[in-house]
């Protein structure tokens, strides 16, 4: 069985998003809100969690259990984009990377439950 793009890609964002929150977990850090505890176990999670998905993506066995996890993963990054949202009034650059990232969730959350729906 071949592997769909949308895994192939999703995968490779994941699994280099993942292993960046490991490495640099201060980048991300700020994004977490305050409202969820430690920031850096939230982001080291994370990057657990998408590394594990990555490797889900990646074995056709696990692709379908793989797109239900990112698909879940994705939006509950939904909180850290809505309060990079919140920290982004009054300065215009982070409001429109903010801007920018929310709406990307959607396409990639269609992707993943293209990928576990076996298509």
């Amino acid at each position: 069985m071949r592997k769909p793009a949308s895994a192939t890609w999703l995968g490779a964002l994941l699994g280099g998003s993942g292993a960046l929150h490991l490495v640099r977990p201060r980048t991300y850090e700020w994004l977490v809100p305050p409202e969820l505890g430690s920031a850096r176990v939230w982001v080291l999670a994370s990057g657990v969690a998408e590394i594990g998905t990555a490797a889900l993506l990646a074995a056709p066995r696990t692709r379908r259990a793989g797109g239900w996890s990112a698909a879940a993963l994705l939006l509950a990054f939904v909180p850290a984009h809505l309060h990079h949202l919140r920290l982004g009034r009054g300065r215009p650059p982070v409001l429109a990377a903010a801007a920018v990232r929310l709406p990307l969730q959607v396409p990639m959350v269609a992707a993943a439950l293209r990928v576990a729906r076996g298509g």
